[in-house]
């Protein structure tokens, strides 16, 4: 039934197909779209600031500090799979320097610990977890390095590049490489000068699906904060020149919101911790985000066109904590509670002059509406309009909005009617809607 709706929905409203449509604007490539269609997954902040209390650790830290005294990666999947996420980033360096795998490149790794008497490496285990569960891994590798003697020094490119090559060689295929923007002083006091174009070259010639993040992309970006929260404006599309990864980056609200002619495809990710801090405290068990708060940021940030990172740190003892997989299942809970019943399976869809009809056979209550454009052609719709009617005489404005992009979840109050209508007032090119549900959502507000 699906398909059928979708052909038809198509077809009716812009005469033809998305297949026969030119694409109009920066497009995303088939990894680009495949990432939009992930929507949700996990951030893993894992390391010695876990057991030093610390979110920025000094890089001078002992590496027997590290030692997780019941670590299971499969515990970590586990949970991830059931809670309905794609996938899991994991902090293999952070801005400490410390290596989560026996790096050659480096002496402040898992090596130098007491954990499995040196011989641990937390990316197998975790690359292993996630192929029995069946969901994918992505890798957050920190430039910035407070241990490392080279950092400041036009060889420490060439060692971070060889970082890289060890985990994008050594632990299968990632869907994603994060870079974060930080860039302070080394232990010899200076600043290293990043060569990102040799970083990005060389990621993608070890791995060429990957999807690289950073504030400018080259394929996804930040959103401008840590909070989750995507503009109700959100395009794809972002301008990069004359802009640098941190300190050189665009301002927050561009971030948040993209560029109306953006001239690359760069999806927005929103990251976002389920606790007050990166790094695991134990006197933050209390600031754990409830399922619905939670979901509350789905809507926010999956249902404004992008893709929801969120942060869920192992304890020192190397699993997650009950309050937070509590947290993580109830938010599952809602999510499948909200959109199991789409009122408009059985709808018939009607094109008239400017605009799409939803005929039912009775009237239905709901208060939550999902649209999807068909990006692979380009994001093009402006602004539209919802109405809604049950003579088909006179339809009442119910809510409007601007983009939609991969999926754009509308709340508003609940509504008891048998025709809806969907007017696009104003697109770029022929706007291309390629699915239409509706449901009763408890948690709307």
């Amino acid at each position: 039934m699906y398909k059928i709706i979708q052909f038809v929905f198509l077809a009716l409203l812009f005469s033809n197909t998305a297949c026969t449509q030119k694409s109009f604007g920066p497009i995303p490539s088939k990894e680009q779209l495949a990432w939009h269609d992930k929507e949700f997954y996990l951030f893993m902040h894992f390391g010695p600031n876990t057991f030093t209390d610390l979110e920025w650790g000094h890089g001078s830290e002992d590496p027997n500090v590290f030692n997780p005294t019941a670590m299971d990666c499969n515990q970590w999947a586990g949970i991830a799979k059931a809670a309905g996420a794609k996938g899991i980033i994991i902090t293999a360096k952070h801005h400490d320097g410390f290596c989560l795998w026996p790096s050659k490149y480096s002496t402040h790794t898992v090596r130098e610990s007491k954990w499995m008497n040196g011989k641990g490496d937390v990316l197998k285990m975790l690359s292993e977890a996630c192929k029995k569960q069946g969901i994918e891994m992505g890798v957050y590798i920190s430039p910035w390095d407070r241990n490392h003697p080279d950092y400041g020094t036009p060889k420490y490119n060439e060692v971070y590049i060889n970082t890289m090559k060890e985990i994008l060689t050594g632990y299968g295929n990632f869907f994603e490489l994060w870079w974060d923007g930080a860039n302070g002083e080394g232990p010899n006091g200076k600043k290293q000068v990043y060569d990102f174009t040799r970083f990005k070259d060389s990621a993608l010639k070890y791995q060429p699906q990957l999807v690289i993040f950073s504030d400018i992309g080259p394929h996804v970006r930040w959103v401008g904060n840590e909070n989750g929260i995507i503009n109700e404006t959100n395009w794809n599309l972002l301008d990069t020149v004359g802009f640098k990864r941190g300190e050189g980056a665009p301002p927050n609200d561009t971030l948040n919101q993209g560029n109306y002619n953006g001239k690359h495809w760069i999806g927005a990710e929103a990251d976002v911790s389920i606790r007050k801090g990166w790094f695991y405290h134990p006197g933050e068990d209390s600031t754990v985000k409830s399922g619905t708060t939670l979901f509350d940021l789905y809507l926010k940030s999956v249902g404004r066109g992008g893709n929801l990172l969120l942060n869920v740190p192992p304890n020192r003892a190397g699993l997650i904590s009950s309050v937070d997989s509590a947290a993580l299942l109830e938010f599952k809970k809602i999510r499948d509670q909200a959109f199991a019943n789409n009122v408009f399976k059985s709808a018939k869809i009607l094109r008239t002059k400017n605009s799409v009809e939803i005929h039912l056979k009775e009237p239905v209550i709901f208060n939550t509406l999902v649209l999807k454009e068909e990006i692979s052609k380009g994001q093009r719709i402006v602004k539209f309009e919802v109405s809604g009617s049950n003579d088909l005489k006179y339809f009442n404005p119910i809510s409007k909005g601007t983009t939609i992009g991969h999926k754009r979840i509308i709340r508003f109050p609940k509504q008891t009617i048998k025709y809806i209508r969907i007017l696009v007032t104003e697109s770029k090119a022929t706007p291309l809607i390629r699915d239409i549900a509706a449901y009763q959502v408890e948690n709307a507000h």
